[in-house]
């Protein structure tokens, strides 16, 4: 895990969680925009191919649980993708005392038709592990537990063109190519 936080003292802070394959490079200008405002920020790297949700929870709470000791403001989550369900697993299991607000840039709340269609094919299992396995729409009980109903202000944004023209045939329109923006909402969202 690479922990990068800036001097956190006075602050409200920011944790940002990338999507799956992808790393804390993603978020790197994110994360300098964020500086420059004046937030705190911690931009974590996490095997988010080789793990689950519930184990990639448990990994990332040192330094989330370290990086909210040194603020004296709140913490916020900004995601993508994947790392919004990593947000709301970790929540769940380790909610910061200061929590403020999570926004979530494409996250599948309510899985993606994609990782529906591709979850059988073993070249999708192997190459996005266990995580991959939960990203669905089809959710058993214990997937369902990850996620229970948010009482934290949540914003989502979700994106509805795509490049990809095999993804527009799997999926409901309007979409990003990834997963409709029908199931990228939750109750309760902004």
């Amino acid at each position: 895990m690479s922990d990068r936080p800036a001097s956190a003292h006075g602050k409200d802070g920011v944790v940002l969680l990338h999507g799956i394959s992808r790393t804390a490079r993603s978020f790197r200008k994110m994360q300098a925009a964020l500086e420059r405002a004046g937030f705190a920020t911690l931009n974590l790297d996490y095997a988010s191919r080789r793990k689950a949700l519930d184990a990639l929870a448990e990994d990332i709470h040192p330094s989330i649980r370290g990086f909210a000791d040194r603020l004296d403001g709140s913490v916020h989550f900004v995601c993508h993708s994947m790392g919004g369900l990593l947000a709301r697993a970790y929540i769940a299991r380790h909610r910061p005392k200061r929590l403020g607000r999570v926004v979530m840039l494409g996250t599948p709340n309510s899985g993606s038709e994609i990782a529906d269609r591709l979850k059988n094919f073993g070249a999708y299992r192997a190459f996005f592990g266990p995580a991959g396995q939960q990203l669905g729409t089809q959710r058993d009980q214990a997937i369902n537990a990850l996620f229970p109903p948010v009482d934290y202000p949540v914003g989502i944004i979700a994106g509805n063109r795509s490049i990809d023209p095999l993804a527009g045939t799997m999926l409901p329109k309007p979409h990003d190519g990834r997963v409709s923006v029908k199931n990228t909402g939750i109750a309760g969202m902004a």
